[in-house]
């Protein structure tokens, strides 16, 4: 899988240096199920996504959605396994970080994100 560096572009700060990109079906399907939590710098990107679950996960992950412009929508901090986040109607991506980037990161709705992957538009 291809891997995208995440910058909250509003705030200064770096979301994620290697996420990796799950763009095809069962890349999203799967998402991190089976493999560890990823640590600082890592991450998930699961494009398109509206709503994640947690079903079979062993660790809790912070989750923010993006819409097509690359601005946040919408977060969900700490969901626990097996819980399912809300739908985001308005959201194109789902951003799966390690629990606390949200806060860390200081990221809110309205922030505008830079996917650093040629491409990825």
């Amino acid at each position: 899988m291809k891997t995208v560096k995440i910058v909250n572009e509003t705030r200064g700060s770096v979301l994620a240096e290697e996420a990796l990109l799950a763009t095809g079906f069962w890349t999203r399907l799967r998402g991190l199920l089976g493999r560890p939590e990823p640590e600082d710098g890592g991450g998930l990107v699961l494009d398109p996504c509206k709503s994640v679950h947690m079903w079979g996960m062993r660790y809790s992950l912070d989750v923010l959605f993006s819409d097509p412009q690359d601005c946040v929508v919408a977060l969900e901090e700490g969901l626990a396994p097996w819980q399912v986040s809300r739908h985001i109607k308005s959201a194109r991506r789902a951003i799966e970080l390690p629990v606390g980037t949200i806060q860390k990161t200081e990221t809110k709705i309205g922030d505008k994100l830079v996917f650093d992957l040629g491409g990825m538009q």
